[in-house]
């Protein structure tokens, strides 16, 4: 472990690292980060970099095309998702290490010499550090993404899109689930974990992000699509006795479900009954009862925010607000889940639908 430690500062030896970028319609981004994985301190004939594009329709592979060192996997998916690109990235590499990327962050230039000295730990699996987005000041959303990106120093219990692993791990558990449309970093971290690897969290910045959503109706998408992942990934955990994410699961639909409920059986009470101050009363207590249930988070919980995330009292009430709402979208996710099941129509991407974009294009 000593000899490996010294190889991993004097730069001698070091491992080579597959770095798999995934995208669909991303040329606004790939080159930056393609150019900051080459710019930083690892010996760059250690990296082996391969774009696996989704099925743009834009100028993604040509950007890719330009630099020599870069591996373009072309793929034509009728239905693409992310872990039909990082599966076949890995699996047309062979290093030991394997460095996931969206095509839209930016790596820091120490990130893979200090993800790669980590690794000298026995058992460790998959080592992840900070993503902090680029420009949280420039919208509401983008502020919510960087405080909620990052967890704790420490072991973790799951990693997101991106991480470095082990070879050995992907290889152990046979990579990405290649039908989610959502959940699919933490669903393949609780297999890595089932087959006997740690993931842990270093205090380090592993990359830059633009989350680039300025409108109230990106918002909604994403929050639906992350209630469409924690269902996914919940029914398939709770079918193997694990208690991953059920209490995420549970507040979405106790909260929103419970909610919704609420108003439509005042609504039901004021409008089939016949009109009457008992009904408009009752009506009025049902439409109430529902809202400290949705908005507990507001109500109860900026203090805890201000001390968990370091917010002043403002911020804190502004992520109470969000944290409130944001279950309403996230419930019509797990709802869609469940009726895909139901009449086997499973969400779905479409290609034309996918892009990627920047907070400020001309920055």
């Amino acid at each position: 472990m000593n000899e490996m430690h010294q190889t991993s500062q004097n730069g001698r030896d070091l491992p080579e690292i597959d770095c798999i970028l995934i995208g669909v319609n991303s040329a606004k981004t790939l080159g930056r980060c393609i150019e900051s994985i080459r710019a930083g301190s690892y010996p760059p004939e250690k990296l082996r970099i391969c774009y696996a594009d989704g099925g743009s329709t834009d100028e993604s592979i040509a950007v890719a095309k330009r630099y020599a060192d870069v591996r373009v996997l072309a793929l034509t998916p009728e239905y693409p998702t992310p872990g039909l690109g990082r599966n076949a990235g890995w699996r047309s590499g062979s290093s030991p290490f394997v460095q996931f990327l969206d095509s839209d962050t930016i790596v820091d230039p120490e990130w893979f010499r200090r993800a790669v000295d980590k690794m000298q730990e026995p058992r460790l699996g998959a080592v992840i550090g900070f993503r902090r987005e680029l420009h949280p000041e420039r919208s509401l959303y983008n502020w919510i993404g960087d405080l909620e990106w990052n967890g704790p120093v420490g072991e973790s219990d799951c990693f997101g899109g991106d991480v470095l692993i082990r070879r050995e791990a992907l290889e152990a558990t046979g990579g990405y689930d290649e039908t989610l449309v959502g959940g699919e970093d933490p669903e393949l971290s609780r297999r890595v974990i089932r087959a006997g690897w740690r993931i842990e969290r270093i205090d380090a910045v592993m990359t830059q992000h633009d989350l680039a959503m300025t409108t109230v109706k990106q918002y909604l998408k994403r929050a639906y699509r992350s209630g469409y992942g924690f269902a996914a990934v919940r029914a398939r955990e709770a079918r193997l006795g694990s208690t991953f994410w059920k209490a995420e699961f549970r507040k979405i639909v106790i909260k929103g479900g419970g909610f919704i409920a609420a108003e439509m059986l005042a609504m039901v009470t004021l409008f089939a009954a016949r009109p009457s101050a008992l009904s408009m009363l009752a009506a009025a207590a049902l439409c109430l009862a529902g809202v400290p249930l949705l908005f507990s988070p507001r109500l109860f919980k900026v203090r805890k925010f201000m001390q968990l995330n370091r917010l002043n009292r403002k911020e804190a009430k502004t992520y109470a607000w969000h944290c409130s709402v944001v279950v309403l979208p996230q419930l019509f996710g797990v709802a869609r889940y469940y009726a895909g099941v139901l009449f086997n129509r499973p969400l779905r991407n479409k290609r034309s639908a996918l892009k990627t974009g920047l907070s400020n294009p001309e920055s």
